[in-house]
C-alpha cells in the first residue's frame, strides 16, 4: 500500500472514533469541517434527524489572502449564518484532520463570530 493511501485510511479511522462520541442536536448541532487541499467546507449537521442546518464553502469567500485567512472569515460566516438561525453552541467535529492550521483559524473565526464550543 502506498503512503497516501496509508496517510488516507489513518484519517478516515480517526473520524470514525471522533463520530462514535459526538452527536449533533437540535439545540446543540455538530460543526463538521471538510478540508481539501483547493477547499474547505463547513457545516452544522443534526443527527438526530440527519439533516443540514447550515453550510458554508470557501467559495462564498470573496477576499484575496492565504488559505488560513479565508479559513477564518469562513468561520465567521458560518457563524453569522447560525446566529441568524438562532443556534449559538455547536460540538465541533475535526472530520479527523489534526487541530492546527486551517481547521484552527475556521475554529477561531466561528468563535469570533458568536459559537460556543
Amino acid at each position: 500500500m502506498n503512503k497516501q493511501k496509508e496517510k488516507q485510511l489513518k484519517r478516515v479511522r480517526r473520524q470514525h472514533k471522533i463520530r462514535i462520541k459526538i452527536i449533533g442536536t437540535a439545540e446543540r448541532p455538530r460543526l463538521s469541517v471538510f478540508r481539501s487541499n483547493k477547499g474547505m467546507q463547513a457545516q452544522l449537521i443534526n443527527d438526530l434527524v440527519g439533516k443540514t442546518l447550515v453550510g458554508v464553502d470557501i467559495k462564498e469567500i470573496k477576499s484575496v489572502g492565504q488559505k488560513i485567512q479565508k479559513s477564518f472569515e469562513l468561520g465567521k460566516l458560518l457563524a453569522a449564518k447560525a446566529v441568524a438561525k438562532s443556534i449559538s453552541k455547536v460540538v465541533f467535529d475535526r472530520g479527523g484532520y489534526i487541530y492546527h492550521g486551517r481547521i484552527k483559524a475556521l475554529a477561531d473565526g466561528a468563535r469570533e463570530g458568536g459559537l460556543k464550543f
